[in-house]
């Protein structure tokens, strides 16, 4: 009888700098608590011209399943998206990457809902005929 391990999905977070980043850590502990079999990790990338192209295609290449996109990376990575979301096409950025049955890369950019629903369900604050100034790699005023 062998003992065999689960395949881990593999996932990551791709930024420069990356080092400060949490995901590794939430993303592990929430697989744990629902049983999910993966690893989570930072990676760091290059900001020379081409490197996120390269180290998205590399990731994918070995079988990676999805990616988070930080700083200074979403726009590139909005670029690199074969398909992409109302929010991904209104934000002009994705920060969230992950790849289908065929190979497409598939982006949104969940900031914004991420964002509101925290302010909303978190922190009772109501958006509702507020404006809000999200600054960031790219500044927008949006109204609620």
């Amino acid at each position: 009888m062998t003992d065999s391990q689960p395949t881990l999905d593999r996932y990551a977070v791709m930024g420069n700098p990356i080092a400060h980043s949490k995901s590794p850590f939430i993303h592990t502990q929430f697989a744990q608590q629902t049983g999910q079999a993966m690893q989570y990790e930072a990676l760091l990338v290059s900001t020379q011209t081409g490197e996120l192209a390269k180290a998205v295609e590399t990731f994918q290449s070995v079988g990676g399943k999805g990616l988070n996109i930080t700083v200074p990376f979403k726009q590139d990575a909005w670029r690199l998206a074969d398909k992409r979301s109302e929010r991904a096409e209104r934000a002009g950025a994705v920060n969230t990457l992950w790849f289908d049955e065929q190979g497409q890369r598939l982006g949104d950019n969940t900031d914004g809902v991420g964002l509101v629903r925290d302010l909303m369900n978190n922190h009772d604050y109501q958006i509702a005929g507020k404006r809000i100034l999200i600054l960031g790699a790219v500044v927008r005023s949006v109204e609620f």
